[in-house]
């Protein structure tokens, strides 16, 4: 164990496991240490006892909150902080790898291009500080990381939040914060107010001794250097190494200059001007200025030496004008994925997304028995899975690239921290199959009813654009907000249309009238003032548009082939800063019905029958030879029976009506379904056999989600589709009667009723506690009684045939049997996991699964891959390709 105070090992115990001892700085001692909730190395960074007694906890704990909040590629993040006892500590990553004064200390000198990219890297992480209102105040070798030759910058803002926390009693213990050989003068000096500009100075110091071997200022005591920094001027770095660009030295002597007025403004300029030729000619043109007159040259001979030399600075302002600007190389590249790590490309949903500056990227990948997100860091080799996303889908950035939001079992909008903490339900009364987050704080959602939009910090849906039946609007899907959250983009879906006919919509936000501009399968914004569309056919467009007008301005491009597509899938996502990522391998994958044992267990039902579409509902016959399914095949979604196990597929439903939500009559014969034009319809039913007309079982001015009828036949259980306030409210009606009889109506989302075989007994979700969960009521007197059966989440209650189990979805999406007991009364016995499910299809709102007569195993929908191997493919500077391509 290492030498560590007792109170410190006690208090972190069961945090953090200390291994050993990794060295000591001005401010900390380092350790390694192993996270135990995480199962992660990290560095244990504990305060001097001296410093945290000036500091104090309470104080230097609000200061470190700041740091927690930053995330960018180049930023070592902060992971956790406190206090035990008088020790102060904060938690970072462990970085394998070394930090720049490891390698100065081996190399003394670095090769120049190596030295400006890793000081470009820093002065980015700098600037992104800087722009959210943090200064480091202690650039320095030791404090920025070296990560597979990526530059990390660590300790961000702990100089900061000792300054302001301890302020002027840090001198009366001879302490002082940063360190001398690369603080700038007036931080030297301890001024109080350090801007910006004192980062800039100590990043040039940086890069000073990356190309000259030695900082700029040197001394045998840190007194001696304090007094050079404020008095003397570095020595220019050109006579020292000849192969340094003019521009590199006129930058770093620029960021040191003595005044921060003199230095460049951000550290962004900074990192601009170390490849601005204009830069050397400026600084050369000022030098000359500032010199004094020429006391021993002839007046004409000053004269041709000045002319020459300002011809020379000509020449050279006129090259670095005129020559065409260097292009950033494309880097175009499969991701290595190990197998336990790989994406699991679905369909019905979003399988990427990348942060708006391209430094994350999150996908869907695999858990134990199912899916989660993982998050792939721009400076990390391997991906992290991300805890609570177990089943999640359709992942989505905040604008700055701190919180993922994400989909589970498409009814629940969740968003979490990527810098850790819980993920935050917002809503579970959507059914969609994306979203996204636009910068004016809301997020844009699939609601059944159309598109709605919600706040990130909570509260109640509201509607943006409500579809039509008139029109025969059945689908509003892949809302996407464009910049400044002026406009949205959308798919959306017409009755009796296949998916090459889909349309790309535009409108203005918060409420404006849609116009559609082209067809699609779903479209991105790029930052280039092009529209990117994914075509049915799996093709990748970028069209010239006007983001003001909402409008397109030119003919589409075809920018590349093999781009993975799906009617309900997206594959592609484009940063702000032009990283494009998208999965390649065509059409994607195809659905198959599968028999799952309740041991987890599975086998395809008939191998040799492929649907050739999207599977949306199951329902097994009494006697389980036949299987009933609701299939979207092109432009038409219809009711099917398959003969089990191996006998034909035959469709039993035509017409232009949407045709859905499959169940069985009571007599078996018949097949009960919704038919109208799309996000919802009326109870109907047809003979299995195909023989004789439709009928419709029920007319009403709702629209409904689902429909069953109790086992006796006297009985139709309705749930209405869910409407703008996330109701989904559950209705009874005696068959021959037209008087819809309410049950549950209250104003918390209730759906997938479902009856029990005596039909005494209703399941059904609700969000009643603020998460879903399965309760059981009498049927029909509804109001007499009610148990609550799961207890972490629970969606799609089915019953047993036996009717003394109640199978449901619990919350981490693992298949659930609760034994119930009905006599002398009602009561929830054992309830057990029977198996992960988050590989398969979910209904979300209804049962996408059903029971075989004997209870013994499960029908259900999972996709499989089609022919042609899949790859996530990331292409960085894409937006220069995109141009030249869009040029010719």
């Amino acid at each position: 164990m290492p030498n560590l105070p007792t109170a410190l090992q006690d208090a972190l115990v069961d945090r953090y496991a200390i291994q050993r001892e990794l060295g000591q700085g001005g401010m900390a001692t380092v350790y390694l240490a192993h996270d135990v909730r995480h199962d992660r190395k990290v560095a244990l960074k504990v305060l001097r006892p001296e410093l945290a007694a000036v500091i104090g906890a309470e104080r230097f704990l609000a200061e470190i909150k700041l740091t927690a909040n930053l995330q960018h590629p180049h930023i070592l993040p902060l992971f956790d902080s406190g206090a035990a006892e008088a020790f102060l500590f904060y938690v970072m990553p462990y970085v394998e790898g070394e930090s720049l004064r490891d390698r100065l200390n081996r190399e003394k000198q670095l090769p120049v291009d190596e030295a400006v990219r890793i000081a470009t890297e820093v002065a980015s992480a700098l600037d992104y500080a800087h722009r959210h209102g943090v200064i480091h105040r202690d650039i320095k070798p030791e404090n920025i990381l070296l990560h597979d030759g990526q530059a990390l910058v660590a300790d961000f803002g702990i100089a900061l939040a000792a300054s302001k926390a301890g302020g002027t009693r840090m001198t009366e213990t001879g302490m002082s914060l940063g360190t001398p050989s690369y603080m700038s003068p007036e931080q030297a000096m301890g001024e109080r107010e350090i801007t910006a500009r004192s980062d800039v100075y100590a990043l040039g110091a940086v890069l000073y001794e990356m190309l000259a071997g030695d900082p700029p200022f040197t001394g045998s005591t840190a007194q001696a250097v304090v007094a050079r920094v404020v008095t003397e001027s570095p020595r220019p770095l050109l006579p020292q190494r000849h192969t340094i660009p003019p521009q590199v030295e006129a930058a770093v002597l620029t960021a040191l200059e003595k005044l921060p007025a003199d230095r460049f403004a951000s550290a962004g300029a900074f990192a601009k001007a170390l490849t601005d030729h204009g830069v050397a000619v400026a600084r050369a043109a000022a030098t000359i200025a500032a010199a004094p007159p020429a006391r021993r040259l002839g007046g004409n001979r000053a004269l041709i030496l000045l002319g020459g030399l300002a011809a020379l600075l000509a020449i050279v302002a006129a090259w670095g004008w005129l020559r065409p600007k260097p292009r950033a190389p494309v880097n175009r590249f499969s991701l290595f994925f190990r197998p336990t790590e790989a994406p699991q490309l679905g369909a019905a949903r979003g399988n990427v997304a990348i942060s708006a500056d391209g430094g994350r990227l999150a996908y869907v990948g695999p858990a134990e028995g199912g899916t989660r997100l993982w998050l792939r860091e721009h400076d990390q080799l391997r991906p992290s899975p991300i805890p609570g996303t177990d089943g999640a889908a359709s992942p989505f950035f905040s604008p700055d690239g701190r919180q993922l939001a994400f989909l589970l079992n498409g009814s629940t909008v969740r968003i979490l921290s990527l810098a850790g903490g819980p993920p935050l339900t917002l809503t579970d009364s959507v059914n969609s199959s994306g979203g996204d987050w636009g910068q004016d704080g809301y997020i844009y959602i699939e609601v059944d009813s159309g598109l709605a939009r919600i706040r990130a910090t909570g509260g109640a849906l509201e509607p943006i654009f409500k579809m039509s039946a008139e029109r025969r609007e059945i689908g509003s899907e892949w809302p996407y907000v464009l910049p400044g959250a002026r406009g949205l983009l959308f798919r959306l879906r017409h009755a009796g249309q296949a998916p090459g006919e889909f349309d790309i919509m535009a409108m203005k936000l918060p409420k404006g009238e849609p116009h559609a501009l082209m067809h699609g399968v779903y479209a991105r914004y790029a930052s280039s003032g092009h529209l990117l569309v994914v075509t049915a056919d799996g093709k990748l467009l970028a069209v010239p548009f006007d983001v003001g007008k909402l409008a397109l301005t030119g003919p589409p491009v075809a920018l590349m082939e093999g781009v993975r597509t799906g009617p309900f899938e997206m594959d592609l996502a484009i940063s702000v800063t032009g990283t494009l990522v998208y999965a390649s391998g065509g059409s994607a994958a195809s659905e198959r019905a599968f028999w799952v044992n309740r041991d987890g267990s599975a086998s395809i039902i008939d191998s040799t029958w492929d649907p050739q579409g999207t599977l949306n509902s199951v329902a097994l016959s009494s006697n389980g030879k036949a299987l009933a399914v609701g299939l979207v095949r092109g432009a038409s979604q219809d009711i099917w029976i398959k003969q089990l196990p191996t006998g034909p597929f035959s469709r039993i439903t035509f017409g232009d009506s949407v045709h859905d939500r499959v169940s069985w009559s009571a007599d078996g014969r018949s097949v009960l379904y919704l038919a109208g034009a799309g996000g919802g319809g009326l109870p109907s039913t047809a003979r299995a056999d195909g023989t004789g007309a439709p009928q419709l079982l029920f007319s009403s001015s709702y629209n409904f989600g689902q429909a069953l009828q109790s086992r006796d036949g006297r009985w139709l259980v309705l749930r209405r589709v869910i409407n703008e306030r996330g109701n989904g409210d559950i209705f009874g009606v005696k068959l021959g009667d037209t008087t819809l009889v309410p049950l549950l109506t209250t104003p918390a989302r209730e759906v997938s009723p479902a009856l029990s075989p005596d039909g005494r007994w209703l399941a059904y979700s609700s969000s009643e506690s603020g998460t879903a969960e399965i309760y059981v009521r009498p049927f029909p007197e509804v109001a007499s009684a009610r148990w609550q059966v799961s207890t972490s989440g629970g969606s799609e209650p089915l019953w047993a045939h036996s009717g003394r189990e109640l199978f449901y979805l619990n919350g981490r999406r693992e298949m659930v049997s609760a034994e119930i007991r009905t006599s002398p009364d009602f009561v929830v016995d054992q309830q057990r996991v029977l198996f992960p499910a988050a590989s398969y299809s979910s209904g979300g709102v209804f049962p996408l699964y059903d029971v075989t007569p004997d209870d013994r195993r499960f029908v259900m929908v999972r996709g499989v891959t089609a022919a042609g191997e899949s790859e996530l493919i990331l292409a960085e500077n894409w937006l220069e390709e995109l141009e030249a391509r869009v040029r010719k």
